[in-house]
């Protein structure tokens, strides 16, 4: 089994009258990951899951009696899924302040429901890490380098969701892949804030990953969808929210002679990308390789900092003149600038940004160097 870059560090956290919140995208891994910290318990874990009705029966009730009859003497608890059991965050406040030397562990695949509704009540309680699907430097403990490079057009295609990484068959990656998308992201579409009809939400995935990478007008998704410019807001922040898209905002210290109120956005896996659109051509046959190759880059940036609890913002950078860097990242107090390209093409900076920020560090980040870039 890989190991996980957080399991040494949610370990350390899982500590009594504390609760680990553990937030990602669904089959990314977070239950397998719970199921093998409990398994360091020993005796003394209790393993629920949010899913389950008798789960949700058993702790309804939200009382201190009934919660010290079901956890008493219980070392670790831990709840997959949480995010389905109402009011899970008044409900773990009870549990942690009256049952002495109990730890918790809490897996959600919904920050909408578990992060908001557990953050409040747990000020002080809690810690939350963010699971993503595989990184490459999670992988390099059963690769070499050469299986890296050679496996690395297949992933740009269908990303690094961890069951999909010992199927062999593309045609069963694929099956996989649709399986998500249709099964469990309508599942979430279908539960978050009440919407109803999942129709507009899905027709607005499929226009971002066509969009992705490019600056997104809210305006004309709007008239595409027949939906006023807050709804597609709101629904975009909901996406967000159950791990599927993120926003990357544009960076300014110069708002005269750049964009500062543009966002563009990205999906958080290829693979859910090019299901969405349901395009799982090769990279030889494809017009979309560098924006594969951009968004798969800036997704292992990501991992890399998340994993290593390195608290990082990231930006895109873009004049009116039109000139544009990929990825802006600040990090500990240095920002630094990079260029995504799929080939071996010598790029220099834009001489715009050069102007603005003679400081600032410009790495171009292409197939020969990356591994530094993500490990």
């Amino acid at each position: 089994m890989i190991q996980r870059a957080l399991e040494k560090k949610l370990l350390s956290d899982i500590k009594p009258q504390k609760v680990v919140l553990l937030l990602g995208a669904r089959r990314v891994g977070k239950t397998v990951l719970m199921e093998k910290l409990t398994g360091a318990f020993g005796d003394g874990v209790v393993f629920l899951n949010g899913e389950d009705f008798t789960t949700l029966e058993m702790l309804s009730a939200r009382t201190i009696s009934s919660y010290t009859q079901l956890f008493q003497g219980v070392k670790l608890l831990a709840i997959d899924e949480a995010q389905n059991i109402p009011d899970i965050g008044n409900i773990l406040k009870l549990i942690v302040d009256h049952i002495q030397g109990l730890s918790v562990i809490v897996s959600g695949s919904s920050s909408f429901d578990l992060y908001n509704m557990a953050g409040e009540p747990l000020v002080g309680r809690s810690n939350h890490y963010m699971l993503y699907p595989f990184s490459l430097k999670e992988l390099s403990q059963e690769e070499s380098g050469v299986e890296t490079m050679q496996l690395l057009e297949e992933r740009l295609i269908y990303g690094m969701y961890p069951e999909l990484i010992h199927i062999p068959d593309f045609d069963k990656k694929k099956q996989y892949l649709l399986e998500v998308v249709n099964s469990y992201l309508l599942k979430d579409i279908l539960m978050i804030d009440g919407i109803k009809n999942s129709s507009k939400m899905r027709d607005l995935l499929r226009l971002i990953a066509f969009q992705m990478g490019s600056e997104v007008s809210y305006d004309e998704l709007g008239k595409q969808l027949g939906l006023s410019r807050n709804t597609v807001e709101k629904y975009l922040d909901l996406l967000s929210k159950i791990y599927v898209i993120y926003k990357l905002p544009a960076f300014s210290q110069n708002k005269r002679k750049e964009i500062t109120k543009s966002s563009k956005w990205y999906f958080a896996d290829n693979g859910i990308r090019n299901a969405v659109i349901n395009d799982f051509r090769v990279i030889s046959m494809r017009e979309d390789v560098g924006l594969l190759w951009e968004s798969f880059l800036i997704g292992e940036r990501m991992k890399k900092r998340n994993n290593a609890n390195e608290f990082a913002s990231f930006y895109f950078w873009r004049s009116y003149s039109m000139q544009e860097v990929d990825l802006i990242e600040e990090f500990n107090g240095t920002i630094s600038a990079f260029e995504f390209k799929w080939n071996n093409k010598i790029v220099k900076a834009p001489s715009r940004f050069l102007e603005n920020y003679p400081d600032i560090d410009f790495n171009v980040i292409n197939k020969t160097n990356f591994g530094d870039f993500v490990k």
